[in-house]
């Protein structure tokens, strides 16, 4: 697993991946090498710690937070609300840490208001025994608008664009100190066109992850189901002048062999690029 340590320089801006399945958590030897973790990645820069989603990977991640002394400021990015986004939330241990201040990010979803009731809808019975009032930690929820740029400070910038996916969902690109990584999962493309937005937002980034669920092949059968594929993300590279792309949200039906194929695939076409799998890590 990515190890969360002092970085050498405040200049450090450093990409790990806690989980990289979507939909549904792959437990079971012929998912080992990829991992069986649901979306969770974090952008390290420097002193900072940004979060993208909660699935079943943060749960790690908080480990080692609560193990270290140096990062106690979270910002937490959150995409969407469906399950396999946001089911780590009620087992990240810094929520229950006085030590830590969250900031808890979320774009226009249907069925909550605002971000906290996002939150408090999930943790609540008898779906969950408490809700998020037993949090320790000094938290905030934010409201991200479309299309938002904001600083965190620290020299950390955001920006945002909505995607499409049943219910909404929001995209995040961050730059710092003259590096850019964009997180852009769960989103459905129509065939032969690629989301203007999309492409502005990760124009000239250093490194994105992208929803890569299904196959070009694949995709007509999984119409409105609000993904994209892994030949759309090469795409997307190449229209947007990307450095490199990592394929993310594998599907559980999807074994090492069938994802090692595909980055096979991907770096047949551009060298840098491929998937992420648990546990990887990326500095830029």
């Amino acid at each position: 697993m990515p190890e969360l340590k002092k970085t050498d320089a405040a200049s450090e801006f450093t990409v790990a991946f806690w989980g990289v399945r979507g939909s549904l958590a792959s437990p079971g030897r012929d998912f080992q090498r990829t991992g069986g973790n649901t979306i969770c990645a974090s952008a390290t820069c420097g002193e900072r710690l940004v979060i993208f989603d909660a699935g079943t990977g943060i749960r790690e991640l908080g480990s080692r937070l609560l193990a270290q002394n140096k990062i106690r400021r979270i910002d937490l990015m959150m995409t969407h609300v469906h399950y396999d986004h946001i089911e780590g939330i009620p087992f990240f241990g810094p929520f229950f840490s006085p030590d830590f201040t969250i900031n808890v990010w979320l774009g226009h979803i249907d069925g909550a208001a605002t971000t906290e009731a996002a939150i408090r809808g999930l943790m609540r019975r008898p779906y969950f025994p408490v809700g998020p009032d037993v949090f320790r930690a000094k938290v905030a929820y934010r409201q991200v608008e479309p299309f938002a740029k904001f600083d965190l400070g620290d020299g950390v910038a955001v920006r945002t664009s909505p995607i499409n996916h049943p219910g909404g969902a929001t995209a995040y690109r961050v730059d710092y100190r003259g590096k850019s990584f964009a997180f852009v999962t769960d989103m459905e493309h129509d065939p032969g066109e690629t989301d203007p937005s999309v492409v502005e937002l990760v124009r000239d980034v250093d490194l994105f992850a992208y929803d890569s669920s299904f196959t070009d092949e694949e995709l007509p059968e999984y119409r409105g189901y609000g993904h994209s594929t892994w030949e759309e993300g090469l795409r997307l590279r190449a229209k947007s002048n990307a450095g490199a792309y990592f394929a993310i949200h594998h599907m559980p039906f999807r074994t090492d062999a069938e994802v090692n194929a595909i980055e096979a695939q991907i770096r047949k076409r551009h060298a840098k690029s491929g998937v992420a799998r648990e546990g990887d890590i990326a500095r830029l």
